[in-house]
């Protein structure tokens, strides 16, 4: 027991040392952020770290881009592998800093920069102890956590948790103070639905209302009524959250488009909430469009649970 907590203490210590180097790695990759499937160059730069670490063990490729490294101890023990994700998301950086992202449209808005650079950072630490590891470290660099069904399913059909015990995932919270680690009982993140709903209207003069089938209007109602599905349709005893983060319409200050798009997002806990939540979109967006004389389409993706 002594022999373990002098290792943890000397892994520490070493994480300690190891931190500015860390926070250079995660401003790398965020100035360098490649969205989900096209991660070629941060698979390139994990793969280039883990060898310059001394890793021997290292398997790339795995489910597209993932990659594998193993570290094994002189004794027996159980499987631990350790994970983090490494793609970005479509969105630009409008921060002013030295680190900020250099391609245009895409960013780590997600703390998935910070996720591979701490994990790198363990790699390095616990390599130099491996002679005091009962059993064997895992180590997952996952791909494409932000397109469901995402890397994690392909590399797992690739054999990436083969003969592994247990597995652990950070995620950062920003809410969360400096050095600090939350865990708790249950689930931690909710089920992650995706929605994108496309209204038909009838373009027109926006002098004459009356002779088109407005799109922006019948979209601004939906927007409105799917907001009372938390609040009216779901019980208080439950949770769930319906966003919508696009609305797209038109391109003339004068005229009425012919189709509006909205997308969202839903997020639940319970199987039974998640079911209701989309039939309960499905009949308002119906509803609405039939009320007014315009059709619709609904592309409703079940995420991860």
């Amino acid at each position: 027991m002594e022999t373990m907590k002098q290792t943890l203490a000397e892994v520490h210590a070493e994480l300690e040392n190891d931190f500015e180097e860390v926070v250079e790695w995660r401003r790398y990759l965020h100035q360098h952020p490649e969205l989900s499937f096209q991660e070629t160059k941060t698979a390139r730069f994990i793969a280039d770290k883990l060898r310059s670490f001394d890793y021997e063990d290292i398997q790339t490729e795995i489910g597209g881009y993932g990659i594998v490294a193993s570290l094994s101890g002189k004794e027996a023990g159980p499987t631990i592998a350790l994970r983090a994700d490494f793609d970005a998301l479509p969105i630009e950086d409008e921060k002013e800093t030295a680190y900020r992202s250099k391609t245009p449209g895409v960013m780590h808005a997600c703390g998935h920069d910070g996720h591979t650079a701490a994990l790198l950072g363990t790699a390095k630490a616990l390599i130099k102890h491996k002679d005091s590891l009962k059993g064997k470290v895992v180590f997952l660099f996952q791909p494409a956590e932000e397109v469901p069904p995402g890397g994690a399913k392909a590399m797992i059909e690739d054999g990436a948790l083969d003969g592994v015990d247990y597995v652990y995932g950070a995620h950062l919270n920003s809410a969360a103070p400096v050095g600090k680690i939350g865990v708790g009982e249950g689930f931690k993140m909710a089920a992650v639905d995706k929605f994108a709903i496309t209204i038909q209207g009838k373009g027109g003069h926006g002098a004459a209302p009356q002779e088109a089938v407005d799109p922006i209007v019948i979209g601004s109602d939906i927007v409105s009524a799917l907001q009372k599905i938390v609040s009216r349709r779901v019980s208080p005893m439950e949770s769930a959250v319906v966003t919508l983060g696009v609305f797209q319409s038109g391109n003339a200050f004068n005229v009425i488009p012919d189709t509006a798009k909205l997308e969202g997002t839903v997020r639940t806990f319970n199987a039974d909430i998640r079911k209701q939540v989309r039939q309960q979109i499905e009949a308002i967006v119906s509803g609405i469009t039939s009320g007014f004389d315009a059709t619709y389409s609904i592309d409703y993706l079940h995420g991860y649970p």
